[in-house]
């Protein structure tokens, strides 16, 4: 055997398909075929039942797996204890939500671009509910996601913290507190429930016990902000977008007893994927992301 049918069977055996496997490798589906077919040639049994519309472990691929997993770590643990970080090449796929796109997703591209000039990196920007399904899926090489993943196959590390605060059109009511507005009926205009900071929203209603909330939702930060300034709502923003407003004096931060705490951010990567792309990713993600500190 060797190592490249293991990362092709290990590939085979988390993703959501062959295909996406084959699209992960950059390899033809039949080039792929071809490598667990050796593998299986190897070592005298079956991996796959591919009797049904999705192919599965056998037993036999049951007991591969972890040791799989294993021998993949050794040797991305002996490259890079002997060699300098090689060059990465062919084609990474990762996710990022609309905050970390308009912050450090330029930063980093070109961190990443100018160290592995060969590699082609395609970001997909969503909500991070989304973006943990792409992963699970193995659609995505890795995400930069609000919080962190309850899913076991998902590895979630911190890598930033991104702040938020509250923010109300400057002539809306502003003698009444942001849980008063909210306890009366004034609509939380906010990121969908699958966003990430509905979390932080949630800690911050139960602290300030509002426990019933007519909710607004919306998946665009800058409509967000658009219905503030108009008086639709009230909601929080990131820092990085808010103080644009709060300068031209379009909104202004609604000051409460209770605080929104910030926000962590972790690169979230598939359970057992040693591949020095994910390592090499984590570093320059850990360097560029900066979520205070807007684009333009």
């Amino acid at each position: 055997m060797t190592l490249k049918q293991l990362e092709a069977f290990y590939l085979c055996a988390t993703s959501a398909s062959f295909a996406i496997a084959a699209e992960r490798l950059h390899l033809a589906l039949s080039s792929l075929s071809k490598r667990i077919g050796e593998l299986e040639a190897s070592l005298g049994v079956v991996l796959f039942d591919r009797s049904g519309q999705k192919a599965v472990l056998t037993e036999a691929g049951e007991r591969l797996l972890p040791r799989a997993v294993e021998l993949l770590e050794l040797s991305t643990t002996l490259r890079r204890e002997v060699s300098a970080e090689a060059e990465l090449t062919g084609r990474c796929v990762f996710g990022v939500g609309e905050l970390g796109a308009v912050t450090w997703l330029p930063a980093f591209i070109a961190r990443v671009k100018a160290a592995h000039p060969k590699l082609q990196l395609a970001p997909f920007i969503s909500v991070g509910n989304v973006l943990e399904e792409r992963i699970g899926r193995g659609e995505l090489d890795f995400a930069v996601v609000a919080g962190r993943s309850s899913r076991s196959s998902i590895v979630s590390q911190k890598i930033t913290e991104g702040r938020f605060v509250w923010a109300r059109a400057p002539g809306f009511e502003p003698d009444r507190s942001i849980a008063g507005l909210l306890s009366a009926g004034v609509p939380l205009v906010a990121l969908p429930p699958s966003a990430g900071t509905t979390r932080l929203i949630d800690d911050w209603l139960t602290a300030a016990q509002v426990t019933q909330v007519q909710r607004l939702d919306c998946n665009n930060w800058w409509a967000i902000a658009g219905m503030l300034v108009l008086s639709v709502g009230v909601g929080i923003l990131p820092c990085a977008i808010a103080e644009s407003y709060f300068r031209r004096g379009l909104l202004r931060p609604a000051k409460e007893a209770i605080a929104l705490t910030p926000m962590a951010y972790s690169f979230q990567s598939r359970r057992g994927d040693t591949r020095p792309l994910i390592a090499s990713m984590l570093a320059h993600a850990r360097t560029s992301a900066d979520l205070d500190t807007p684009v333009l």
